[in-house]
């Protein structure tokens, strides 16, 4: 590390207290995140009567030195600081120092572009917060549902839409569903031995199948902290899939006890806002509540969406995913489910259920619509 790195690690460890004890001149950058950090951890220092610390009732209405707006400190922060930093320093903000100007400010929720990963960190505290606050967290995860849904729906019809079917005709006009040998054979009363050409006076082509698909899709969603992300993404895949004709779709949220949302699957809004984070995880309960809800095994899907770390007797988890597998149940765990599909989960628990036969994987989004439509078909 160069002696510019230590500098700069001590400005920030220092905030404004740097100028008596660092004496090369900071660079723009560093001196910019110090302010920063300065900026919200001096609250700390006036709650423990550090001297110069601002009063308490000169703090009201900003964000302390200066009157930095919440906007301004917040593209400050994902600015100057790598991603991980950013989101450490955004979830003190709020659990530390009480900072729900982050979420309740009308000029940050104007700004703010629709950001799942911000909305994770609000969703992490809204059980905690109430009226304005609560409200606001709602309006940003109706910004972000919709971003989600309008980008998400037509690739996910794209992949799981209307299948050719291959009985019947109908008047569909594509190169994709003519029926060669149907219609030589529809059109060899018309042929001419002597020119040797055959006249071709009706074209068929194969109708789209409009029947139901007798699939059924279990989505078992992991409500812990570390995969809100992919909680988010998980609400939004529901609503749309529960959206295309001839799928029927279950969700439930788990922890230590599982919370049946399927009335609300059409609404990621509400599910979304009706997450409360648990102390623990147990899979197998998850698993055991899937599989007294199944009635056509062979025609359900069970998708697990998890960092796999669980709690409970691994043992039970094992049983109740063999036992599916033995139906004919077709599992898929995620451990993953957002647009960077980057997961961090338990691989010797995947690595088992895998063993049993769930198709493990980090997804993002669309490409689980191209799994299921892989199952499906």
């Amino acid at each position: 590390m160069s002696a510019d790195e230590v500098q700069a690690r001590w400005r920030m460890v220092l905030g404004r207290f740097a100028q008596d004890h660092l004496p090369e001149p900071p660079r723009p950058e560093d001196q910019r995140r110090a302010e920063l950090l300065d900026t919200l951890y001096e609250r700390a220092h006036a709650e423990r009567g550090v001297r110069g610390a601002e009063p308490e009732e000169d703090r009201q209405g900003g964000l302390g030195r200066g009157r930095m707006s919440v906007p301004e400190w917040v593209e400050g922060v994902r600015t100057l600081f790598p991603r991980d930093t950013a989101e450490v320093v955004e979830r003190h903000a709020l659990e530390r120092f009480g900072l729900t100007e982050l979420l309740t400010d009308p000029e940050f929720l104007e700004r703010v572009t629709p950001d799942p990963a911000l909305l994770a960190q609000a969703l992490a505290f809204a059980s905690r917060l109430k009226g304005p606050a609560r409200a606001a967290v709602r309006r940003l995860a109706a910004r972000v549902v919709e971003d989600l849904r309008r980008r998400l729906t037509p690739e996910v019809r794209r992949v799981m839409g209307r299948r050719i079917h291959r009985r019947q005709h109908g008047p569909v006009r594509a190169a994709a569903a003519l029926d060669v040998k149907g219609t030589l054979r529809r059109n060899l009363k018309h042929w001419d031995p002597e020119r040797r050409r055959l006249g071709v006076r009706e074209v068929l082509f194969f109708a789209r199948n409009e029947q139901r698909l007798p699939w059924h899709v279990v989505l078992l969603v992991d409500q812990s902290a570390s995969m809100l992300p992919s909680l988010i993404h998980a609400a939004v895949m529901g609503a749309v899939l529960a959206g295309l004709p001839g799928l029927s779709v279950r969700m439930a949220l788990f922890d230590t006890e599982v919370v049946d949302v399927s009335a609300e699957v059409q609404d990621p809004v509400g599910v979304l806002m009706g997450v409360h984070l648990g102390g623990g995880t147990d899979i197998g309960k998850a698993l055991r509540y899937a599989e007294q809800t199944i009635e056509d095994p062979r025609r359900t899907v069970v998708v697990v969406i998890s960092d796999f770390e669980e709690g409970a007797d691994p043992a039970a988890l094992l049983a109740v995913a063999r036992r599916l597998q033995g139906a004919g149940v077709r599992m898929l765990g995620l451990a993953a489910l957002d647009e960077e599909a980057r997961p961090a989960h338990d691989r010797e628990m995947a690595g088992r259920l895998a063993d049993l036969g769930m198709a493990v994987a980090a997804l993002t989004p669309s490409k689980l619509a191209e799994w299921l439509a892989e199952v499906v078909r």
